[in-house]
C-alpha cells in the first residue's frame, strides 16, 4: 500500500515530466520548421564550368554535392554522366592546411631565432576567414606587366540576385622561379560591405588560367548595384610560405548597367596600392633594438578607431604577430583578447634573438583581428613593418629603430585593408 501524499507526489512527477517532454519535443519541431523556411539575408550559389557545386550562407558551411546527370542530356566535359567535385583536389579548400614539406627552404629551419612570450590567453578559433592564407609581403614590381582579367556581370531580377562569372586571367606574371609559372586562383570581395567573399579553385602551373566559375549572390536589390564595387584580388598559391599577391582589379557598378543583360567585361591587373586601401583604425607599436644582446623588443600597445564588427556596434579585437625572415615565417604569436571596444589598450611585448646580419631581412606583421566565439574570426586590418612594408611611414619607423640602437621608437600606424 502506498501513502495517499506519496501516490499524489508520484503523479505530479510524472506529470511535470510529461509536460516538459511534450514543450520540448514542441519546441525541438517549431524550431526546425522555422528554420526550412527561412531565408538569410544573404547568400549565393557557386558555378563551376556550369555546373552547381555547393550552396552557400552566412555559416560559411560549404556541401558538396554529387550531380546524377541524364544520359540523354547535353553532354558535358568528355559526356561524363556523374561528376563530384572534391573540394580538395579543385583548390576550393583553403590554402592554408598545406603542410610544409622538406623543400620548404631548409636553411631558414637553422635560424637563430627565439622568441620570449609572457603569459597570454590565446584565442582559441582560427584566424582566417574564408579559411584562406593572403597575401604576402611581397609583390611584383612595377615594371612588370601583370596580365588581363575576364568576367562578366548580370542580374536576375526575379531573385534579385548578382551573377559574377570569373572567366579567365591572360599573361599573368612567373612568380614561382623554380617552375617559370604560377598556380593562380581569385578572391572576389563585394564592396564597401564586405561580406560576399568568395574564391576560385587553383588552377597549378599555369599563365593563362581559364577558370570559368560563377557566384550567385542573392538578396542584393537592384537600386543597390551603384553603390558596390566588385573588388578581385588576384593571388598565386604558394605550398611553403604565404601566397604571393599579383595584383588587383577594382570595377565600380556604377559604370556597369546587366539590366538589359550579361555585361562581358576585361580589365587590367594592377599592382595592389596598400594607400588607397580604405582605413580600418590605428595601432600603436613600439620597436627597439639591442645590439649587444641582438634582441628585438616588440610592443603591441593600443589601437583606436577600428571599425564596428559585432551586431552591438563594438569590436572584441587581439593582435596577431607574424615575424618574417624573407618570404618565411619564423615567429607568430597572439594577445589577448579585448572585450566589447573599439579603442583596445594592449600593452603586451614579445622578445625575438635575431642576428644584426640578417635585420634587413625581417619584417613584422601585425594582424588586428575580431575576436568571434560563435563564427570565425575576421581580419579588421594589417601593419608590416621592416623589408616589406608596404607604407613610407612603416619604413621610416622600421629605419629610425635601426638607427637608433637601445633606443624604444613608438609610432602610430593606420591599418591598411587585409
Amino acid at each position: 500500500d502506498v501513502s495517499p501524499v506519496v501516490a499524489g507526489l508520484i503523479g505530479a512527477t510524472v506529470l511535470v515530466v510529461s509536460v516538459s517532454v511534450t514543450v520540448f519535443v514542441w519546441t525541438c519541431c517549431h524550431q526546425q520548421a522555422e528554420k526550412k523556411h527561412k531565408t538569410p539575408p544573404y547568400k549565393f550559389i557557386h558555378m563551376l564550368k556550369g555546373i552547381s557545386i555547393y550552396p552557400e550562407t552566412l555559416n560559411n558551411k560549404k556541401k558538396i554535392n554529387r550531380i546524377q546527370r541524364d544520359k540523354n542530356g547535353p553532354a558535358r566535359e568528355g559526356g561524363r554522366g556523374n561528376l563530384l567535385v572534391d573540394a580538395a583536389e579543385s583548390g576550393l579548400v583553403g590554402s592554408d592546411k598545406a603542410p610544409d614539406g622538406p623543400g620548404a627552404a631548409p636553411q631558414l629551419d637553422q635560424l637563430p631565432i627565439k622568441v620570449d612570450y609572457g603569459d597570454e590567453l590565446s584565442p582559441d578559433q582560427s584566424l582566417t576567414p574564408g579559411g584562406s592564407k593572403t597575401s604576402s609581403p611581397s609583390s611584383p614590381g612595377d615594371d612588370v606587366m601583370l596580365g588581363d582579367l575576364t568576367f562578366s556581370v548580370d542580374y536576375n531580377f526575379p531573385k534579385k540576385a548578382l551573377v559574377v562569372t570569373i572567366q579567365e586571367a591572360h599573361g599573368l606574371p612567373v612568380m614561382d622561379e623554380h617552375t617559370q609559372s604560377s598556380d593562380p586562383y581569385i578572391k572576389m570581395t563585394i564592396l564597401p560591405d564586405k561580406r560576399h567573399r568568395v574564391k576560385t579553385r587553383v588552377l597549378r602551373k599555369t599563365l593563362e588560367p581559364v577558370f570559368d566559375e560563377t557566384f550567385t549572390f542573392y538578396g542584393i536589390p537592384y537600386s543597390q548595384l551603384q553603390d558596390l564595387v566588385l573588388h578581385f584580388l588576384v593571388l598565386s598559391f604558394d605550398r611553403f610560405s604565404r601566397d604571393d599577391v599579383i595584383g588587383e582589379v577594382m570595377v565600380p557598378l556604377a559604370g556597369v548597367d546587366p539590366s538589359t543583360g550579361k555585361v562581358q567585361l576585361t580589365r587590367e591587373i594592377l599592382k595592389r596600392n596598400i594607400q588607397k586601401c580604405i582605413s580600418r583604425g590605428e595601432l600603436q607599436v613600439s620597436l627597439s633594438y639591442q645590439p649587444v644582446a641582438q634582441r628585438m623588443t616588440v610592443v603591441v600597445l593600443k589601437a583606436r578607431h577600428l571599425p564596428k564588427m559585432d551586431i552591438t556596434g563594438l569590436s572584441d579585437p587581439y593582435v596577431k604577430v607574424n615575424v618574417y625572415y624573407g618570404r618565411k615565417r619564423i615567429a607568430k604569436k597572439k594577445t589577448h583578447v579585448k572585450k566589447c571596444t573599439l579603442n583596445p589598450v594592449f600593452n603586451e611585448s614579445f622578445i625575438y634573438d635575431i642576428p644584426v646580419d640578417l635585420l634587413p631581412d625581417i619584417s613584422i606583421e601585425f594582424l588586428v583581428i575580431d575576436f568571434d566565439r560563435t563564427t570565425k574570426n575576421e581580419v579588421v586590418g594589417r601593419l608590416i613593418l621592416g623589408a616589406h612594408s608596404g607604407s613610407a611611414a612603416g619604413a621610416e619607423h622600421w629605419r629610425e629603430v635601426c638607427d637608433s640602437p637601445r633606443k624604444a621608437v613608438a609610432k602610430w600606424h593606420s591599418l591598411s585593408e587585409y
